[in-house]
Order: C-alpha cells, then sequence, then structure tokens
C-alpha cells in the first residue's frame, strides 16, 4: 500500500485512535484515579499539546525523512473541520501528528510507536 494514496483524514482518523490509546495505556500505570487521569491526558492529546509535542520530534530530529514528509503533507491538507479550542495552525500540527500514528499503525510499526510515545511521555 503506498502511504501517498491513503486520505490524510483518514490516516488522522485511525491515528488519533492509536495516539490516545497509547497515552492511555501509558498514564493507566500511573495509577491514579480517573478524574487525574483525564487531566494528565490533555496534556498530551489536545490539540495545543500535540501541535507542540510535534514540534518538539521535528526540532529535535526524532523523525525520519519519510515521516517528515508525511507530516508536511499532513499538515497542509485542507480539513472541512474547524477546530473549536485551538488555533488553526496548532490544529493542522495536531493532526499531522495524528497521521504520523496512522501511518506507523498501518505499517504495522509497533516498535517505531513505541519508541516515540516513549519519547513523548519523558517530556513530562
Amino acid at each position: 500500500m503506498d502511504i501517498n494514496s491513503i486520505n490524510i483524514a483518514n490516516l488522522a482518523y485511525i491515528g488519533d485512535a492509536v495516539y490516545e490509546l497509547e497515552i492511555r495505556n501509558f498514564l493507566i500505570k500511573k495509577n491514579k484515579k480517573v478524574n487525574e487521569l483525564k487531566e494528565l491526558s490533555t496534556s498530551y492529546v489536545s490539540g495545543n499539546a500535540q501541535s507542540l509535542i510535534l514540534d518538539y520530534l521535528i526540532d529535535n530530529k526524532y523523525l525520519s525523512e519519510n515521516e517528515i514528509d508525511l507530516v508536511k503533507r499532513a499538515r497542509n491538507y485542507k480539513s472541512k473541520s474547524k477546530p473549536k479550542h485551538t488555533l488553526i495552525k496548532d490544529y493542522k500540527k495536531a493532526t499531522a501528528l495524528e497521521c504520523l500514528f496512522g501511518y506507523l499503525y498501518i505499517y504495522n510499526d509497533k516498535d517505531r510507536i513505541e519508541k516515540l510515545i516513549k519519547i513523548i511521555t519523558e517530556l513530562r
């Protein structure tokens, strides 16, 4: 399957679920109450947080050339939906991060997903 043939919105759709599940899996090990877990999760899964995380991954050269190309393609995607609680530029970056996780999931690259989640969770 050629990654360029997969619609960005579809990659973001599956990537959103994969990313959130990975973050929840990380947080559940902290043995906190559900309300605390929900609050902690927003520091990873909100549009603003995902935008900052993507910037960090790019700035610190954690992404491969192929991953950077995908992220750029996703950031430039013309979405029909509008963000509710974030700036459009942050929304686009959050979508790009979700696309990256969707891509890794579709290609069954569990090791890469785990490595990126480890990098991300060590930020906080």
